[in-house]
């Protein structure tokens, strides 16, 4: 199954996660109010109207909340932004690589000045070009032949435990580290070494040593036992990783890879929209948060006459007709309730419900599609709310419902929490968050990879930031042209 070959880095959370509760971090507790000082009020430059698209007021609101929980939680000695937050955790690569593209957001809201923005990004990038961190030892390095590994000591940024070199979240990071390269492009020295920083960064990515079984690239490596079993393939949120890869100017792969990667794609229907399948919604999103597929097509979309954001928009869709169905008979879905993906759970258990036996998950990746249902009733708002370019009217209302009916147990400091399953109200111990009596299970954290999609989204929506600053990098359109796409806006590019 799709969802089972792509699980390697959610059993890795899974683990990590239930060490953390061995150790006894616990997961409940409120987190802490926002605070602010005067100076730091004062530094804030003047909030600029960038809007394209008027959205809810409340939408501004959850977006700038969304965006403090990389600003606030990632450590300003290093910038390592945690996977998960307020249960002390390990930082996730690709969390950082989110907290990178929300810092040049928060310049453009006026959240953050220009100039704190270029401290932070700065401290980020430094400490991953430093070359000595690199090496193929087991223990005290960040990574490896210019790739990281997929969780961090937040502290000393070497390798947590023995987690994999991670092809999937070095990408993430890299995309969040080109997105400052083309926002700070004044001729000041700070600006300038941003981008040849994260130049460097992008340059030193040997994807070619991923090439296990070519043309596909392999997931992942560790220096015991060597590379990953399994290689990216069909269709899910590597298409970022194929793009970067192809337009790599140092260790480029083969265009091979990209018609390798779409030759195991599946396209089906269900509730009548055809589309290339795969269940959890983020691996349709994350692709999207930096790359602008609208109007662009490669070989396999020009036989099958639409776009990437087209099949994103009818995949959303399909979620929410699905909840509307509600087929387990789970609590709370409807047509303003909906959106399933990678987020934590309440408990790995199998109890009863609706007359049947229903297993409960912690961190897993549900989904819902006519390629396979991974559901135990429990809702990842990020899923909805990344939804808002491709479903806008069906986005908004199902982000305006969840916070009008699940209030201060699905929403605080930092916007939704990560995730909620109004189903489960069984008295039993549950793994992470907590049971509200009568009402349901609520996360009590805030997950980085959640948080990333939900800031970015918001902002594509609005007036195409990210998706404008990356139609300009020349990795992105080299990587694209190699991979065969053509059209829209691509065809105009230098």
């Amino acid at each position: 199954m799709r969802i089972a070959r792509n699980l390697g880095p959610f059993r890795r959370r899974m683990a990590a996660s239930w060490l953390l509760l061995l150790l006894g971090v616990s997961c409940a507790g409120s987190p802490p109010p926002k605070t602010s000082s005067a100076s730091e009020t004062d530094q804030r430059a003047p909030r600029r109207r960038l809007e394209r698209v008027v959205v809810d007021p409340f939408i501004d609101e959850l977006q700038e909340r969304t965006f403090r929980f990389f600003w606030e939680r990632a450590n300003p000695a290093n910038g390592l932004v945690p996977d998960r937050w307020p249960t002390k955790s390990f930082s996730s690569v690709a969390a950082v690589g989110f907290g990178l593209t929300a810092y040049t957001i928060g310049v453009e809201h006026g959240w953050i000045t220009r100039e704190q923005a270029i401290e932070r990004v700065l401290t980020t990038l430094r400490f991953f070009a430093d070359e000595s961190r690199q090496g193929p030892e087991p223990a005290g390095r960040i990574g490896y032949k210019g790739f990281f590994y997929h969780f961090l000591d937040m502290d000393t940024g070497a390798r947590f435990q023995d987690v994999e070199l991670s092809t999937i979240d070095t990408t993430l990071f890299l995309a969040g580290s080109l997105t400052c390269q083309a926002y700070f492009d004044r001729e000041t020295p700070q600006e300038a070494e941003v981008r040849r920083l994260a130049q460097a960064l992008y340059e030193r990515a040997d994807w070619r040593f991923f090439l296990v079984r070519p043309p596909r690239v392999n997931m992942g490596w560790k220096p015991e036992d060597g590379f990953s079993i399994s290689d990216w393939w069909g269709y899910d949120e590597s298409m970022i990783l194929y793009v970067l890869a192809l337009g790599s100017p140092t260790h480029a792969i083969d265009p091979a890879g990209w018609t390798a990667f779409t030759s195991s794609y599946r396209w089906g229907s269900r509730y009548g929209m055809e589309h290339v399948g795969f269940a959890p919604l983020f691996g349709h999103q994350f692709s999207h948060v930096w790359i602008d597929f609208r109007g662009i097509q490669d070989a396999y979309m020009r036989s099958r006459g639409i776009d990437y954001f087209e099949n994103t928009r009818r995949a959303a869709l399909e979620q929410r007709q699905y909840a509307v169905e509600n087929p387990g008979q789970f609590l709370g879905y409807g047509a303003d309730v909906w959106g399933l993906s990678a987020c934590d759970g309440p408990a790995d258990t199998t109890l009863p419900w609706a007359g049947r036996q229903v297993t409960f998950f912690t961190y897993a990746a549900r989904g819902a599609s006519f390629t396979e249902v991974r559901d135990d009733g429990t809702i990842a708002p990020m899923a909805a709310t990344s939804s808002l370019p491709f479903v806008p009217e069906e986005a908004t209302a199902a982000i305006r419902t969840m916070h009008e009916r699940y209030g201060d147990s699905l929403y605080s400091t930092y916007g939704f929490l990560d995730a909620f399953n109004p189903t489960f109200t069984f008295g039993v111990p549950v793994h992470h968050g907590h049971v509200v009596p009568g009402v349901g299970w609520f996360d009590t954290d805030y997950l980085g990879i959640d948080q990333g999609p939900i800031v970015a989204m918001i902002e594509n929506h609005r007036s195409a930031f990210v998706w404008r600053l990356l139609r300009k990098h020349d990795a992105v359109v080299r990587g694209l042209r190699r991979a065969g796409f053509t059209g829209g806006w691509l065809d105009q590019a230098p």
